[in-house]
């Protein structure tokens, strides 16, 4: 899709709107980066049970999410609960450009408006998330062990700047 407006990415609240482009966005980058680490048969399950789906819309219902643009397009979200940074997510065809930093500074901005401390979680398996959050100055605070069929996952938190 060719934008129009500027390539400056910009994030902002999302809107009911979104919704489709957010699902669409979910999916591929789901299915195309997760299995490595979770497995075909969770990722397939997790895609085709709509849960994706019903993850974002649930949580824009709520006013949780945040939308990345670069011009007219969709690029990224954010889902912010409380103090939890509940989920980063890129638009796979857009990795590597620096839009994921622009997703977490927007993120780390708004959450620590209210909490003097954000945490998120992140599966022990997805080394590159893990290694992207550090390099960002996020601290592992504890592991959560496997369970209930969830893989294991790593907590990190990130204080606000003094």
């Amino acid at each position: 899709m060719a934008t129009t407006r500027s390539s400056v990415p910009f994030v902002r609240p999302g809107v009911q709107h979104d919704l489709p482009a957010l699902h669409d966005l979910a999916r591929r980058t789901i299915d195309a980066s997760y299995r490595p680490f979770l497995g075909d048969e969770a990722v397939d399950w997790f895609i085709g049970s709509g849960g994706s789906d019903q993850h974002i819309t649930d949580h824009l219902a709520h006013g949780h999410v945040r939308v990345l643009h670069v011009g007219d397009d969709v690029a990224g979200l954010t889902i912010l609960d409380g103090d939890l940074l509940d989920l980063i997510m890129v638009d796979v065809s857009r990795h590597g450009q620096g839009l994921g930093g622009v997703l977490l500074a927007d993120a780390e901005a708004q959450l620590h408006q209210e909490h003097p401390v954000a945490r998120l979680e992140s599966f022990e398996g997805n080394t590159a998330a893990l290694g992207f959050y550090l390099a960002h100055g996020w601290q592992e605070t504890s592991r959560i062990p496997a369970a209930g069929g969830m893989p294991a996952r790593i907590t990190l938190t990130k204080s606000r700047p003094a």
